[in-house]
């Protein structure tokens, strides 16, 4: 046991703890370099989500200052020191309205208002944001608490990732896309109270020593209203997380159903949405051609309601009049087929610039070696169908060979005698000589 706890120590390293709340305290105020900072990594992250560039969000998460104040009212609930948290959440609500105004001015003004990969990656929270935000905060206190800082810093402004969903909640403000400002700022939330949360944490696990102050009565005070405060901040955390969780489970047991139900069946899903928020919760599909009777929707409904995590969810089919879904039918088929013609045209076509090229196409070293054989004179040779225009509006197809000879010129007798072979040996009538000179 000794061992483990010796593995497990955290003491080992640890920074003088009045110099770490110096620290602390000096990281949660925003003003000089560390507003500059803040100005610099707003923009920085806005223009990154902008033009969907990876490197320059990361850049701004590296540079954010924002984890200052967070930290700053975690340590200040663990020492119960209730004017070091006043001033974080002041310091913290300034910077997040700043990021927010900032960050919504830049995207009102930029042309580009689509929203890109890098936006739609911050507007749906999951359980997995809430683990990353709360080992991110825990690597992140254990390593302020480090006479050595060490790597682990820049890593931890990386995974919890505080400006970018503060900069999709501006956009989703400037474009007044409000399902993109509650789903960023929701996960910007969930980073801010899991981070706090573990440094709380760290702070009890290396038990600090409580503020003291001057009258005993007004310390009493002080540790009953950040005891509240903190159950206050754990009770809703603990739902979130498990509102999360239950969502989650919620949207993989209904990919499993549909699998399992209906795509393993040969059943095409052509349409699907689900309702989680609503009560009851709401599965809706709709079918390219199957239709269900009233008592396969029942039986449906059933295994639903036997599944722990879609209980109760109500089964939609959306199924028109078989007129009307027996032309949506039609209409889909006809597009396949024309889809399909249309393969079929350009698969000819190929065809026939193919055997166009292969006709055009001779082996002009092999009749080289030929034509040398009868003229030994000739040093080079070249094979080609053309098509020549007329004076009369029509084309004459003629096969051009032209020759080279490097002293005299083939004789009359002789041009006769290699046109004569080459028409023969090409199986044509229309061989036109010509020497290179």
């Amino acid at each position: 046991m000794r061992r483990i706890a010796a593995i497990l120590n955290l003491h080992e390293g640890e920074d003088n703890r009045d110099k770490i709340l110096e620290s602390v305290k000096k990281n949660i105020e925003f003003k000089g370099a560390n507003l500059w900072i803040l100005a610099c990594a707003i923009i920085i992250a806005s223009v990154g989500l902008n033009v969907n560039s990876t490197a320059v969000v990361i850049g701004a998460m590296l540079i954010s200052p924002l984890m200052g104040p967070i930290v700053g009212a975690g340590f200040a609930l663990g020492v119960y020191d209730f004017t070091l948290l006043k001033k974080s959440l002041r310091n913290l609500l300034n910077a997040t309205a700043v990021g927010l105004v900032f960050s919504a001015i830049y995207f009102l003004i930029t042309p580009f208002k689509d929203g890109q990969s890098e936006l739609l990656a911050r507007t749906a929270p999951t359980i997995y944001d809430i683990i990353i935000a709360f080992f991110g905060g825990l690597v992140g206190v254990i390593a302020v608490t480090r006479v050595e800082k060490g790597n682990p810093i820049p890593g931890v402004a990386i995974a919890t990732a505080l400006m970018p969903p503060l900069c999709t909640a501006g956009y989703g403000l400037a474009t007044f896309q409000w399902s993109f400002f509650l789903g960023a700022f929701y996960l910007y939330c969930i980073n801010c109270v899991f981070i706090g949360i573990a440094t709380f944490s760290i702070i009890k696990y290396l038990k600090y020593q409580p503020k003291k102050q001057v009258d005993e009565k007004q310390q009493k005070r002080v540790k009953v209203i950040i005891s509240v405060l903190t159950f206050v901040m754990l009770l809703p955390a603990s739902y979130l997380a498990y509102s999360l969780y239950m969502e989650q489970q919620f949207k993989k047991s209904i990919e499993n159903f549909i699998e399992n139900e209906f795509t393993d069946r040969g059943y095409t899903v052509v349409y699907k949405k689900t309702r989680f928020s609503t009560t009851p919760k709401k599965l809706e599909l709709a079918f390219l051609d199957k239709r269900f009777e009233k008592k396969e929707i029942t039986g449906l409904q059933e295994r639903i309601d036997n599944n722990k995590y879609i209980k109760g969810t109500q089964l939609i089919i959306r199924q028109d009049s078989t007129d009307r879904f027996n032309d949506i039918k039609g209409d889909i088929l006809k597009q396949i087929k024309s889809n399909e013609n249309e393969v079929s045209q350009k698969d000819l076509k190929i065809v026939q610039l193919e055997k166009q090229l292969a006709a055009n196409t001779f082996d002009n070293k092999r009749f080289l070696r030929e034509a040398k054989s009868l003229f030994p004179n000739i040093k080079s040779f070249s094979v080609s169908h053309h098509d020549m225009a007329t004076a009369k509006d029509s084309v004459v197809g003629i096969t051009a060979v032209l020759y080279e000879t490097p002293e005299e010129d083939l004789s009359d007798e002789e041009k006769v005698k290699l046109r004569n072979w080459l028409n023969e040996r090409l199986s044509v009538k229309n061989v036109e000589i010509f020497r290179k000179k």
